[in-house]
């Protein structure tokens, strides 16, 4: 872990290029993962690339993080996805889900075997509702429909913000562990009570499916969400 550049107001770099994190979900047609999966491997995997210490990554990720921190959601599968390995950057797998996450990019600066992913139109399904979460959690808003792609990247959004809010020990510590974490939609009591308590709200920029500024997801810790 990168102690302490991770955080925003600690970066000396302020890009004017806006930038994109890129992450690939791997989605075979006989063994796609489950929703929640897929999101919180996505989360996990924008937080290890957040704190990353390779030289090669810190200083686009710097960049990065002094503007938009958008990330686009693109699948692969087969050949695919094992051209998507071979590209610099890093695993997570979460249960049934794995998501490969790259240093950020300039917008128009795609590699050929990424830009040529499906981004749009990611579905994913849980076949039975996930349960009880402790500890580190993203909620989703419960009033916001979003596609599993366009959700992975809010639960990303929502954790890197999370890992903002976070003194410096507790987060030393949650990195320490890999980053466990949940991903949840919020019953509309739960989303109030975290967005009243002061919890970090992500307002999307609206490039797609929703309304620009609307609040798609936000993160606690600690947390004890129950299966509403």
């Amino acid at each position: 872990m990168c102690c302490g550049c991770w955080r925003r107001n600690s970066l000396s770099v302020v890009d004017a290029e806006e930038r994109v994190l890129p992450l690939v979900v791997r989605v075979e047609r006989a063994s796609p993962p489950t929703r929640t999966d897929a999101l919180e491997a996505a989360a996990r995997a924008v937080l290890f690339m957040v704190t990353t210490d390779e030289p090669e990554w810190r200083s686009a990720v710097d960049a990065w993080q002094g503007n938009r921190i958008r990330k686009v959601v693109r699948r692969a599968r087969g050949a695919e996805w094992r051209r998507a390995e071979a590209l610099p950057g890093l695993t997570v797998s979460q249960g049934s889900a794995e998501v490969r996450v790259y240093p950020p990019i300039p917008l128009d600066e795609w590699p050929r075997d990424l830009s040529r992913l499906q981004v749009s139109g990611t579905e994913l399904a849980d076949p039975e509702a996930p349960g009880a979460a402790h500890g580190a959690v993203v909620l989703l808003a419960p009033d916001v429909v979003m596609t599993a792609g366009k959700a992975m990247a809010q639960a990303g959004h929502a954790a890197q913000l999370g890992l903002w809010s976070l003194p410096d020990d507790v987060a030393g510590a949650w990195a320490a562990e890999g980053f466990p974490l949940a991903v949840r939609t919020a019953s509309p009591a739960q989303w109030l009570a975290a967005v009243e308590s002061g919890a970090p709200v992500v307002h999307d920029a609206g490039f797609t499916e929703v309304t620009p500024g609307s609040a798609t997801a936000t993160f606690v810790y600690p947390a004890a969400v129950s299966a509403e």
